[in-house]
């Protein structure tokens, strides 16, 4: 049991540095290329912390374990907009853009809905990941669309330096353009890979890890993904969009949770149910699911009106997640 304490506590600190270098990386990205931050949380650092679900998802389809795979998609996304987000509103509270109340999180239910209804038959067969993976790409092209229209290219203002301040400009030449501005670039696409690197082999160590002291303490392996499992993997996430909040990027902390959730079904889902289809147990299809959808229609009634997640919203959210913890786990206190 000590070892692996000391493997989940390296795992946090290996997630920790991956959370900084991916938000570093991508901050810089959206600054230098005008891009909004929204899109970057909305890609990047989403597809980037969705990579320890994927993993842990595929691995355990192919073990036959489907009740751990589903179950730790519904409790991630779970965890991610009631503990993810409110433990960052607690720590600062979150500027909502209206845009994203009007536009990604729509798409966000639908996906959440869709994800439900393909499960009532009990499996999440191979047509329906093709349909998620076409929802996937779907998304994908309105996100670039989105972003290329003057409505959003007016949140960040890039203006053009004059010449007597341009270092890169014509005078400088084409040499110095290429040792100094592709340069940059590539080391803040480095810094986004090796931090979704660190954030992947960081949840790994901790899920695995959990994972075993579970099995220790004979927890049944559906409560273990929706509860231990989904934490462990949405602590990239955490620490994500922790350090998004500290550093005021409040775009960068929703859009990645907003994100994050539509890669979990579109992506993690979509992609594995390909490989493998899925069976859902009725548990999770009557109840835990239910919940999941219940905590994503939370979000507008706490956002809608101030555009902002304040500290009583965000303690709201906390205690909804404390309270069905308990509930899970209180059979096996």
């Amino acid at each position: 049991m000590l070892t692996q304490l000391v493997v989940f506590i390296l795992g946090l600190g290996i997630l920790y540095l991956g959370a900084d270098w991916l938000i570093e990386g991508a901050s810089e990205l959206a600054k230098k290329f005008g891009i909004r931050s929204l899109i970057i949380g909305l890609t990047i650092i989403a597809l980037g912390t969705s990579l320890p679900e994927f993993l842990l998802n595929l691995f355990a389809v192919a073990a036959e374990e489907d009740g751990l795979a589903i179950g730790n998609i519904v409790g991630s996304n779970i965890a991610n907009i009631a503990l993810i987000l409110g433990i960052s509103a607690i720590v600062m509270p979150l500027s909502v853009d209206g845009a994203v109340l009007k536009k990604e999180y729509p798409i966000m239910l639908a996906a959440t809905g869709l994800f439900y209804l393909m499960a009532l038959d009990g499996v999440i067969s191979r047509l329906d990941g093709a349909i998620l993976v076409s929802g996937l790409i779907a998304f994908l092209v309105f996100v670039i669309w989105d972003a290329s229209t003057g409505e959003d290219q007016t949140d960040v203002t890039v203006e053009a330096p004059a010449p007597e301040e341009d270092p890169f400009g014509a005078r400088s030449g084409i040499k110095k353009w290429l040792d100094h501005e592709r340069l940059g670039s590539a080391m803040r696409i480095l810094l986004i890979i090796a931090g979704m690197g660190a954030l992947a082999i960081g949840a790994r160590l901790m899920v695995q890890s959990a994972i075993t002291m579970a099995a220790m303490l004979n927890i049944n392996p559906v409560i273990v993904g929706l509860s231990i499992v989904a934490i462990g993997t949405s602590l990239p996430e955490l620490a994500a969009s922790l350090m998004a909040s500290v550093r005021q990027e409040s775009d960068l902390s929703v859009g990645n949770i907003l994100g994050s959730n539509l890669l979990n079904i579109l992506f993690v889902v979509g992609v594995v149910a390909l490989i493998e289809p899925m069976q859902v147990d009725s548990e999770t299809l009557n109840f835990h699911m239910p919940v999941m959808i219940a905590f994503s229609l939370l979000l507008w009634p706490l956002t809608r009106r101030h555009q902002r997640l304040g500290r009583p919203g965000a303690f709201i959210f906390l205690s909804c997640f404390l309270g069905y913890m308990g509930w899970l786990l209180y059979p096996y206190l």
